[in-house]
């Protein structure tokens, strides 16, 4: 017998042994870069992401933003995982439906979960299934080519927009829909998404959230860009600040430099020159109902105070002050929430997240990202979490003594069933056609949105 150490997982190999095998279910961030840790902490171990799409990359294909290019380079990590001859992708494959996580207990010596969140929080408030509210997070799929969202019903033929939620996906949407054509034209954007926005008629967003501006959600690079918008004239509201300045030596810096930023914008949107569009952050209002007849009219607020000992700490507070901001459109970014995808998963309704604790769910099942943490971080937070998870799952996979199945049991159902698999190989074609048609359109890429093509693509 003899003893490998192998960074932080200890393996004990014998003739005859089996390979320990992982099943990561979801290809996002979080996926990949727990098979990335899983590779790195072992010599032996082999990984099988499934993925329910026919293709890869989750949030860095469909949440980030098509002006972000940059943020995607981190695709090119993933690829060299990906093309480890240890790993295999699985896509179009949905756990929970083409096969089970009992299934894939019988193939796998443990199962990671990291498929992330794909419903929205709701408000909750009278008049949300009016003409024209409407879900932050399928706005971006829209604009980002998920399947599910390429046929959203938006009226982009109105003035004024309320966007409900001030964390970097409100500023991201926001962003959008007051950005010139021009600076999106060349980007992967959805061909549909820039033929639809040519034509908006928007020129004024308001960005409306709970609490003050020192509690805001947003990162001071995702401000600075959106304080960057030509031709856009951006009005703050004095009172909001009220205190403000005389708090800021006490904050922590990156809060203190993020609040310095919006006092700056303050005065500078004072002596403001007259812009084509308006940007307009507002604080301390929660949203109570959407009026209209069929279409969105206005939004109602009532005023909130703030209520706690520390700034951090502190709650929104509804009073019993009211106000009507008109509008055409709202749209809704107050948050995520993870599914439930197979029954035999222990879930959290209310939290929207898989029930864990330090990314152990059970014996053998894991969860790490959004489907774990629900919606919380950027990228590298998901990271960091990714890594923990992942060393944790090397860390308590036993050296197997029975063998097990892996992807040739997946394989074999999906078979049966007549489901087709897509393999990186396979992704790898539609990712060339999806470069050539951007190509051809002087941008980056055009995604394919509809997964009959994509899988047809694949098949060639």
């Amino acid at each position: 017998m003899r003893f490998y150490l192998i960074r932080n997982c200890t393996r004990f190999l014998s003739t005859g042994q089996h390979m320990p095998k992982v099943c990561i279910v979801g290809s996002g961030p979080a996926g990949f870069y727990a098979a990335q840790q899983l590779l790195k902490s072992s010599g032996d171990v082999k990984v099988d992401i499934l993925e329910k799409l026919p293709v890869p990359f989750g949030l860095v294909r469909f949440g980030v933003a098509p002006d972000h290019p940059e943020v995607k380079n981190v695709i090119n990590t993933f690829n060299k995982t990906a093309n480890n001859p240890r790993v295999q992708f699985l896509g179009n494959v949905n756990v929970g439906t083409d096969v089970t996580i009992d299934q894939l207990r019988n193939f796998y010596h443990a199962i990671l979960l990291t498929y992330g969140a794909q419903k929205d929080q709701l408000l909750n408030i009278p008049g949300e299934n009016l003409s024209n509210v409407i879900s932050g997070r399928r706005f971006v799929g829209w604009y980002n080519g998920v399947p599910t969202d390429k046929d959203l019903k938006i009226n982009l033929d109105v003035e004024e927009v309320v966007v409900i939620g001030q964390g970097n996906v409100a500023i991201d949407i926001t962003r959008i829909l007051l950005t010139s054509i021009d600076k999106l034209k060349n980007t992967d954007i959805t061909s549909y998404a820039l033929e639809r926005l040519s034509h908006s008629r928007v020129r004024k967003v308001s960005m409306v959230g709970r609490r003050g501006p020192l509690q805001a959600a947003f990162t001071i690079a995702e401000l600075r860009e959106l304080l960057k918008l030509e031709t856009c004239k951006k009005l703050w509201r004095a009172p909001d600040f009220a205190g403000v300045r005389d708090i800021v030596p006490t904050l922590a810096r990156p809060r203190k430099r993020l609040t310095e930023l919006m006092l700056k914008s303050l005065e500078e949107s004072a002596s403001d020159s007259t812009h084509a569009k308006e940007l307009n952050p507002i604080f301390l209002r929660s949203p109570v109902e959407f009026l209209g007849d069929d279409e969105l009219r206005n939004v109602r607020f009532a005023v909130s105070r703030l209520r706690g000992d520390t700034i951090q700490n502190q709650v929104a507070e509804m009073t019993d002050e009211f106000e009507v901001i008109p509008c055409g459109l709202s749209l809704r970014s107050i948050g995520y929430k993870s599914a439930q995808i197979d029954s035999s998963i222990p879930f959290d309704e209310r939290k929207g997240r898989v029930v864990n604790v330090g990314g152990k769910v059970e014996d053998s099942l894991y969860s790490a990202g959004w489907a774990a943490t629900g919606p919380v971080g950027v990228i590298l937070s998901t990271m960091t979490n990714a890594f923990q998870v992942g060393s944790l799952v090397c860390k308590e996979l036993a050296s197997p003594n029975e063998n097990k199945a892996g992807s040739d049991g997946v394989r074999e159902i999906l078979n049966s069933k007549g489901i087709q698999i897509v393999s990186y190989g396979d992704w790898q074609k539609i990712d060339r056609v999806e470069q050539e048609r951007g190509k051809q359109l002087g941008k980056t890429r055009e995604k394919i949105v509809d997964v009959a093509e994509m899988l047809d693509v694949a098949a060639k």
